[in-house]
């Protein structure tokens, strides 16, 4: 990624910025939002926190926006993806682990906006039971306490949390024929009487070998969330 210094449209952005600062200099709030825009990327909780704030008290309306997405977009340069984040994640932080917003930043390290956004978004597939519910307290920790950056998260637990598609249909498929072979076996109890005995425990034999060989769904979760190694 490119500096602000050598990257045109982030001059521009942060020019313009500073000029709105400047010119609001009288309002003081008004003024304190935008330097925190500038500061976006050195401190994403103090400008989530305005935000959250700003939204909260409609002030936006008093510098003459109409809604805040305008507000935002207009004067602070900021994409609604951005504030949906921002916003979201401070939120989260807030109703979540609160004592992570007295972080200095230093001793101990705020997380980014993105693993909190992470983090968030796992928390709600587990609580929907999309994902084995041991996981939660593997990524907090991932998170918080080992500060792992949006890259290593996914590495480490997107197949268990979010999978693909075609991962999805693979385990749905998978528990289909778990059920299938579950319900084969029933089915053989009641052709006993008219079925020879040898052939019965060569059937018995063969489905118990199938469902032996098919993971179950812990396993897959364990493998999907095991860090990858370097062969």
């Amino acid at each position: 990624m490119q500096s602000a210094s050598h990257d045109p449209t982030s001059t521009k952005v942060d020019a313009a910025l500073a000029a709105a600062e400047r010119r609001h200099s009288k309002d003081p709030e008004r003024a304190e939002l935008i330097a925190r825009a500038r500061r976006f990327k050195a401190s994403w909780i103090e400008l989530a926190e305005a935000l959250s704030s700003c939204q909260k008290s409609q002030r936006y309306t008093e510098w003459g926006y109409v809604s805040f997405e305008e507000y935002y977009r207009k004067e602070l340069h900021l994409k609604t993806a951005t504030v949906n984040k921002l916003v979201g994640s401070y939120a989260f932080l807030r109703r979540s682990a609160p004592e992570v917003l007295d972080r200095d930043g230093l001793s101990e390290p705020i997380p980014s906006v993105e693993s909190i956004d992470f983090l968030r978004r796992a928390e709600e597939v587990i609580e929907s039971g999309q994902a084995p519910s041991d996981l939660l307290s593997e990524v907090r920790r991932a998170v918080f306490d080992d500060s792992l950056s949006l890259g290593k998260l996914n590495r480490q637990f997107k197949e268990s949390l979010f999978p693909s598609d075609a991962e999805l249909e693979q385990r749905k498929r998978r528990k289909e024929l778990i059920r299938l072979v579950a319900k084969l076996v029933e089915m053989l109890e009641s052709v006993r009487d008219s079925v020879p005995d040898a052939v019965i425990s060569e059937a018995e034999h063969a489905l118990r070998a199938l469902s032996e060989v098919l993971p179950k769904e812990e396993e897959e979760a364990k493998e999907a969330a095991a860090p990858e190694t370097l062969q």
